[in-house]
Parts: C-alpha cells; sequence; structure tokens
C-alpha cells in the first residue's frame, strides 16, 4: 500500500511508470592523461595513464554496446569531440544501435570554464560539428561538461547553440526548467554517485560489489517512494574505459536485471527525459 510522501514536487512519468532508469555512458579521449595513474605529473603527457583511456575504444565500448543490446537498453552517451574525431565510425555505431550521443567537451582533461565566453562558445561549437558529422547528421541535445565543471556562461551558450538540456548539477532527483536568458531549458542532475564506476570503483578501489550495494540501495529507497504523483529516476554511470572491463560486467548486469525485474520501471535516454520535462512545464 503506497504512503503519501511528504516531498512538494509532483512528478508523473510517461504511461503512469513508477521509475526511469537512465544508462550514461562517457566516451572520452585525453590530451594529457586518464583519471587514472601511478604517478603523474599535472599538465604532462603520462603515457600509462592514456592507455587506461584508450582501453575505451579498443574494447571497452563494444563490451558495453554488447551488453546493452542484450538487455535491450538504450544509452545516453557523453562523447568528446577528440573522441569523435579520432573514432567516427564508434560514433555511427553509437547512434545506428538508438543510443544517443551527448556534447561532453573537446577533451576530458582540459577544461574550458575559465578560458572566456567566446572560448566556450567555439568549443562548443566545434564538439556539436564533429559529433553531428560522426553522427550521420544528427546533433546531439545535451550537454555534460568535462568533470561537469560549466561556467556561469554555459547555460546560455548552450541553449543559443541549440542545445535542451545540461548535466552540471547536483541539485536535485529529478529534472527541473529553468530560464536561460534565452528561453527555457531543462537541468537533468547527476545523481548518480552511489552508482557511478568512478566513484564506486575506480578511485576509491572498492570491490565491485560495492557498486552493487550503491544501485540496490538507491533503487528500493526511489522505488519505496514512487507513486501516482512522485515518479523517481535512477541514472547509472558506466565510463566506457572503466564499466567496459570484464570485471564489472556481471555486476552491471545484475543491476540491470534487478531493474527489470519490477514492475513500473522503465530504462530511457536522457534526452527523452528532458523532453518529456519541458512538456509538463
Amino acid at each position: 500500500m503506497h504512503i503519501d510522501r511528504k516531498f512538494p514536487r509532483k512528478w508523473t512519468w510517461p504511461a503512469n511508470q513508477k521509475l526511469a532508469v537512465t544508462i550514461g555512458v562517457p566516451f572520452e579521449a585525453f590530451h594529457f592523461q586518464s583519471q587514472f595513474n601511478y604517478i603523474a605529473t599535472p599538465g604532462k603527457r603520462d603515457l600509462l595513464s592514456l592507455s587506461y583511456g584508450d582501453y575505451g575504444w579498443k574494447a571497452g565500448i563494444w563490451r558495453l554496446l554488447d551488453l546493452l543490446d542484450r538487455f535491450g537498453a538504450k544509452a545516453s552517451m557523453s562523447t568528446n569531440g577528440l573522441a569523435a574525431e579520432r573514432h567516427p565510425h564508434i560514433v555511427k555505431a553509437i547512434v545506428d544501435a538508438g543510443h544517443e550521443v551527448i556534447g561532453h567537451g573537446w577533451a576530458n582533461d582540459v577544461y574550458i570554464k575559465d578560458a572566456g565566453e567566446e572560448s566556450e562558445r567555439a568549443e562548443i561549437r566545434r564538439c556539436t560539428t564533429v559529433l553531428a558529422e560522426a553522427s550521420g547528421g544528427v546533433r546531439p541535445k545535451g550537454w555534460t561538461s568535462p568533470g561537469s565543471t560549466g561556467s556561469e556562461h554555459t547555460i546560455r551558450l548552450l541553449k543559443e547553440e541549440g542545445y535542451l538540456w545540461n548535466g552540471d548539477d547536483l541539485s536535485d532527483d529529478l529534472p527541473f526548467v529553468i530560464d536561460s536568458g534565452v528561453g527555457p531549458f531543462v537541468m537533468m542532475p547527476r545523481q548518480s554517485l552511489a552508482t557511478n564506476d568512478i566513484t564506486q570503483w575506480v578511485l576509491s578501489r572498492n570491490a565491485p560489489s560495492v557498486m552493487w550495494e550503491g544501485f540496490k540501495d538507491t533503487f528500493d529507497a526511489l522505488y519505496a517512494e514512487a507513486g501516482p504523483q512522485s515518479g523517481r529516476w535512477i541514472d547509472i554511470t558506466l565510463h566506457a574505459h572503466m564499466a567496459g572491463r570484464p570485471t564489472l560486467i556481471p555486476t552491471i548486469e545484475r543491476m540491470l536485471r534487478y531493474a527489470m525485474e519490477h514492475d513500473g520501471v522503465y530504462i530511457t535516454r536522457k534526452s527523452d527525459i528532458a523532453e518529456w520535462a519541458l512538456q509538463k512545464s
């Protein structure tokens, strides 16, 4: 029996589903070093660290695409412009499989937020052009900055460049619409801290079971809250060069299988949620 909760926000999903699941798959490229290293100097190329990032295009993305296909799940792929420039055939394969490509800055270890408004606009345009070309003409609708490090100009610039949503936010469980200064714009909070491979596995050096525990506890709490006017959302972040390794695959399978065993749960893409949020606003 559902008990009404005290949360002030009312939220419904299409077909009155209870809980939406999104799967974010960052497909990244680096100039100097990836997120994993033993001994690295900031601003200097670290070949071992870069090789860790190369796992994404060589093996990881293909393993994750295969896994998603087996579950019939469509994901949102945050893709660096440099990754698309280097591997356009992978971006095309992503789009052809029904997944969406999201803008994710040019290189994942270079942050543009302090470079000024015009430099940031130029990067957004550069990334958009390369991603659209690699995708066969499909423009990205969403953008998450590398490390979620947007500037005070990012939202307005994205809106002006034709984007629908941004993920540089940690302030809520559900999407929300803001005034970008040039029209309505959707914020898609990154609420996957307990279900993110980089925080729960790579940087923390935890066993894969910790990511499963974080997912299950989060899912169970949200599912218990979900009701007719209190739809809920859970996001999973799986970097191609991290979660694409065989070590984490059984954990991801367990997470997706668990979610799909529950009534009223559906897997969708982030841009589909953002479009729904705009319709509701």
